[in-house]
């Protein structure tokens, strides 16, 4: 890795980013928070927010009693802190964005290709709540490895 962090270090401050921080990005800044406690100061943005979180999100994230219904949807320039020592995207755009934004700070920026799963439009309520459980279970299980805790 060419950053200022091996693979499995702990960073001092983590941003997620994705398309539009209603799913993605807050499920995984809620969950490292969840894993990590206040370790580690973790942000979350979009490339283009959309205004609410989703209720699918928070649904699947209340499931494991971790509630992110306050969460306000960000854009980049929203932030309050510009620096940190870890950017991860989870979609492509969100990458291209994190990759220009870091070409001018010592930060990595790594990629968890992670499928929206608001495109899942076949199926009731219950066949997009596995969608979102999904993605829940693969972000806690990215998290973990990446961010072991040391018991």
């Amino acid at each position: 890795m060419d950053g200022p962090f091996f693979e499995n270090e702990m960073p001092d401050a983590v941003l997620f980013c994705c398309t539009m921080n209603a799913i993605r990005s807050p499920m995984a800044e809620a969950l490292l928070r969840h894993h990590i406690g206040t370790r580690v100061y973790v942000d979350s943005v979009g490339v283009r927010p959309n205004g609410e979180v989703d209720g699918f999100a928070v649904a699947v994230l209340n499931e494991i009693g971790i509630d992110i219904m306050n969460h306000e949807p960000k854009d980049f320039d929203e932030l309050e802190d510009g620096y940190f020592d870890l950017i991860i995207a989870l979609s492509p755009e969100a990458q291209h964005h994190a990759v220009e934004m870091t070409r001018t700070m010592a930060c990595d920026v790594e990629f968890w290709n992670t499928f929206d799963p608001s495109m899942v439009v076949e199926g009731g309520r219950e066949q997009k709540l596995d969608a979102y459980r999904q993605v829940r279970d693969q972000l806690i299980r990215k998290i973990k490895q990446r961010f072991p805790k040391d018991d």
